[in-house]
């Protein structure tokens, strides 16, 4: 497997080179480590284990030096224990896909609950793990199924970039997808297709080509992050950001907008957004760019645990980042809110991203 080092690429040892589905391979001595110095994206493959195809596709993973987020269902799971195991051995990452892969939306709150905890506790069973991720089948989701999976410990992951394999594009195609994605994004892939399987060589080579490498995705953000970038309890890492629009929404008027940035605006008294964020050490800086909707001064309280920490103050309708250096806190898992607490009927609060440091 690759061994991965951020910077120039340096020799390492001696270039053995094999033939793979037509790339080069090298073996755990090979010459080269991977530059990542571009950032880390998530390789994502949902609907396995299959018999038919998963050991093929990790196989061809490991021997192009990748490593990606299996998003299993839970009755596969079942079926095909040692394939799970395959999985885990190879160094892979495994989140939970429901039990059957309804449209999860379309069914009663005992219904959802019972889709994901048999999952959970089918894969810890086999694995000794329980899953930090869920994905919805279809990208279906709501408010009480984000509840559900908060429930469970789940954080709910998404994707940046579609691949389409699952409507029939091409190999070529699925490398192209994966030749937009940049330093965080998420793409979605599935176990089941022969393109996919075959643009697993091209897809490494792409990544090559970028300086971006493999990550495993973070249980905090839901974005790509070093492959040891805090599933153990580790982070938040530096430069961890949160976008608005990943924030779960609260308040009567709380919305998404595109001007003067994609992000969320907080129009009234106590509107909101939060997350939950993973510390393992308790003192951070956070950084939050916004703005006003006028020359007005708008106010956004910054919430760690229930507590107010400080407070974020745009003076106008330019954007800017207002930073609050040292900011002491919980640790381990804590919810973090920004919300309005002062509304003078004049201004509105415009949210960008949240930065922790």
């Amino acid at each position: 497997m690759f061994k991965v080092k951020t910077g120039k690429w340096v020799a390492i040892g001696s270039l053995i080179v094999s033939v793979f589905m037509g790339s080069l391979v090298m073996s755990d001595d090979e010459a080269l480590a991977a530059d990542c110095s571009n950032g880390y994206v998530a390789l994502t493959y949902d609907d396995g284990p299959n018999p038919n195809t998963t050991t093929t596709l990790l196989n061809a993973l490991k021997q192009n030096g990748l490593r990606a987020t299996f998003f299993n269902i839970g009755q596969n799971s079942q079926n095909y224990p040692s394939l799970v195991r395959d999985q885990q051995g190879a160094g892979m990452w495994i989140g939970n896909h429901s039990w059957s892969h309804p449209y999860m939306t379309q069914l009663s709150t005992s219904q959802m609950s019972s889709e994901i905890t048999r999952t959970q506790q089918t894969l810890k069973s086999i694995t000794g793990t329980a899953p930090k991720l869920f994905r919805p089948p279809y990208g279906d989701t709501n408010a009480t199924l984000k509840s559900i999976e908060t429930q469970n410990g789940l954080t709910e992951v998404l994707w940046n970039v579609d691949s389409q394999d699952w409507n029939g594009a091409t190999t070529a195609q699925i490398v192209a997808a994966v030749g937009k994605m940049k330093n965080g994004d998420v793409i979605l892939m599935h176990d089941q297709y022969q393109t996919t399987l075959q643009a697993v060589p091209q897809i490494a080579q792409n990544l090559k080509n970028r300086n971006l490498c493999s990550g495993m995705i973070s249980p905090s953000t839901g974005r790509a992050v070093a492959p040891d970038g805090g599933s153990t309890g580790s982070g938040p890492s530096i430069g961890t950001k949160m976008e608005a629009e990943n924030m779960a929404k609260s308040g009567q008027y709380t919305t998404n907008i595109s001007s003067p940035f994609s992000g969320v605006a907080l129009y009234a008294n106590n509107d909101s957004l939060k997350y939950t964020q993973y510390f393992e050490n308790g003192t951070h800086n956070f950084s939050l760019r916004g703005a006003s909707n006028n020359s007005n001064m708008a106010r956004v309280d910054l919430k760690i645990g229930g507590q107010t920490k400080g407070t974020f103050y745009f003076g106008g309708s330019s954007p800017a980042v207002y930073t609050l250096n040292n900011v002491s806190h919980g640790t381990g898992n804590q919810e973090i809110e920004l919300v309005v607490t002062a509304d003078d009927g004049t201004w509105d609060a415009y949210i960008d991203y949240l930065e922790i440091n």
